[in-house]
């Protein structure tokens, strides 16, 4: 289950949940509620949580048995794949984005970037104060530890891939003098 996985790993970082909810600027109900399973996450939710957990989102999603989609303000995202290497796990995602509706996600930790291959549609994204433009057949990528968006040019849904790195090494802070966890489970302190 989502909200036992986050709890887990909350625990484990040592961080109650009133701080990781507002690290990860979501209301401390909203966490509470994932963590005990009244609440369905959104994509932005988990993203935000995951961010300063310092996991993929994929640390806390269930194995699909089938294909798991994931929704945010805008995107439907369904995970396809999960690759681990030595240095980075990757995410693979299939993407649909109808028009109309724009979504901002929160920054991921530093080293983490994001890849999209537009299918079909006309999309606007990136970084919030540097969005590009994709169009069939184009490829645009962005390093993901600042706030990014996605929104659709046009009256046509948007088709893509994304695929997200995150290094095997992330933090989940910013501060220097914290200690690093890394994905495997191990921690590095300073």
């Amino acid at each position: 289950m989502v909200g036992q996985r986050i709890r887990l790993l909350r625990q484990e970082l040592g961080v109650s949940l009133s701080e990781l909810a507002r690290r990860a600027g979501i209301g401390k109900a909203t966490l509470s509620g994932l963590e005990t399973g009244t609440r369905n996450p959104t994509l932005e939710t988990l993203w935000a949580i995951t961010a300063q957990l310092g996991v993929p989102i994929a640390a806390v999603l269930d194995p699909p048995i089938a294909p798991y989609v994931v929704r945010g303000t805008a995107i439907e995202a369904t995970l396809l794949r999960v690759f681990e290497e030595s240095d980075a796990t990757f995410e693979l995602y299939r993407m649909r984005i109808p028009p109309g509706i724009q979504q901002t996600s929160p920054a991921h930790p530093k080293g983490v970037s994001e890849h999209i291959t537009v299918f079909s549609g006309i999309l606007l994204a990136g970084p919030v104060d540097e969005p590009m433009t994709a169009r069939p057949g184009d490829y645009i990528s962005w390093p993901a530890h600042v706030p990014h968006s996605y929104v659709v040019l046009g009256e046509a849904d948007v088709h893509a891939s994304l695929l997200i790195r995150y290094p095997t090494t992330v933090r989940s802070s910013t501060r220097p003098d914290e200690p690093t966890h890394r994905l495997d489970g191990m921690t590095d302190y300073p």
